[in-house]
């Protein structure tokens, strides 16, 4: 058989065997990856037709092989099906070239290196407060421009009160605690002549913090009911609740599981905590087969090393929001009130001091850094509180 004419076929032609393997190992299905396929080959012939190499391949290139007509508009918005996915392969590659920043992405790229090595903040947390101010660049932006050596007050108190009065008054400290990061960050390069992260106060507490919150069997066992063991997605579902309702572990520490954390021969697994530090736990007999059951008849076929994949393709790994979410769906599946990860992990803490664990044994299993925020399950606890209390003066016990 002769080989085709690369020439003819265009630059591009030698890698469409690549972008076969790489929709392969993501997941994709036979269908989604002949369209991808095609649009790339007519890609590449449209290239060779116009003189163009791939290093020329802009977003203003692509724009006008969209507009040749070469390729179906039939989604919505006029989107090429199969285009988005052969653009993000070919630069990957580094065959086409990445589109430049924005500017605003030039700041948020360098703010997040400032968070991570200057103040050595979670990637969590630095995810979390970039979004905050991706959001304060984007309203300072459509007013006119970035400027943000002009930055004043008036201009940081604005966009807060913007925020404070479509959220929460919870959900106000997290900005907060953002902009004072990133006006620090401004003045620390020298963007700002004035350290502007004092004109922001904090916000008061109205209440104590709540009592934790644990759910009762009956509801446990609906959730844990409402995943269908037959699908894949049941079975994933199914071990993420029973790691948090057994093990009380965050959301992103489930996500952040990979393959090698789990030591079956031992019965352990490591856990990625907050602040980068990392815990070994044993790993009980019903987790391990939870575990055990989705690997062995859920989990997607792929390279990814990530414990808990994505439902769709691409399978790569389940992000901290989508593991927040198993609960959630569990919860309406069955026909109850919302239940939320962090209630899990409540009741985890509550399981294991009703089973007689001591206060500091429970803040060893949930990785806290202080005795005082596991002291708060006292209060759930009539055991310990009983064993706290002290007689009244004068009175007979």
């Amino acid at each position: 058989m002769s080989r085709p004419n690369v020439s003819l076929s265009g630059p591009l032609h030698l890698h469409v065997e690549g972008l076969r393997v790489a929709l392969v190992e993501r997941g994709y299905a036979p269908s989604s990856m002949l369209v991808s396929e095609r649009v790339l080959r007519r890609l590449s012939r449209w290239l060779h037709q116009q003189n163009l190499e791939p290093s020329a391949v802009t977003a203003e290139v692509i724009a006008r092989f969209v507009r040749t007509g070469r390729v179906d508009r039939s989604t919505p918005g006029g989107a090429v099906p199969g285009l988005s996915m052969v653009v993000a392969f070919l630069r990957a590659e580094g065959v086409v070239p990445a589109p430049p920043l924005t500017p605003i992405e030039v700041v948020l790229v360098d703010f997040g290196v400032y968070l991570r090595v200057q103040r050595r903040l979670a990637p969590l947390t630095v995810v979390t407060r970039a979004d905050a101010v991706r959001r304060f660049l984007l309203c300072r932006e459509a007013r006119g421009g970035l400027d943000l050596p002009g930055l004043t007050v008036r201009d940081v108190h604005e966009f807060v009160v913007v925020e404070a009065t479509r959220l929460r008054r919870g959900s106000i400290s997290p900005v907060l605690d953002a902009m004072r990061s990133f006006l620090r960050y401004l003045f620390a390069t020298g963007v700002t002549a004035r350290d502007l992260s004092a004109t922001l106060p904090p916000v008061g507490a109205m209440r104590p913090p709540s009592m934790p919150r644990a759910v009762d069997s009956a509801t446990l066992t609906a959730m844990l009911d409402s995943c269908d063991r037959r699908s894949p997605v049941g079975l994933r579902d199914f071990a993420i609740l029973t790691v948090m309702v057994r093990l009380g572990l965050r959301a992103n520490e489930i996500a952040a599981m990979r393959l090698d954390d789990v030591d079956w021969r031992a019965g352990e697994f490591v856990v990625h905590s907050k602040g980068g530090s990392t815990d070994r736990m044993p790993l009980p007999p019903d987790v391990g087969q939870a575990l055990a059951t989705y690997l062995r008849r859920g989990r997607p076929a792929t390279t990814s090393r990530s414990v808990f994949l994505r439902a769709c393709a691409p399978h790569g790994p389940l992000s901290r929001n989508g593991v927040v979410f198993v609960p959630r769906s569990a919860s309406a599946r069955a026909g109850l009130p919302v239940v939320g990860a962090h209630r899990l992990r409540h009741t985890a803490a509550t399981q294991m001091l009703q089973a007689g664990a001591s206060l500091r044994e429970v803040g060893q299993v949930l990785r806290h850094d202080r005795d005082q925020t596991t002291a708060r399950y006292a209060h759930v606890d009539p055991r310990v509180l009983t064993q706290l209390v002290r007689a009244w003066p004068g009175s007979v016990r």
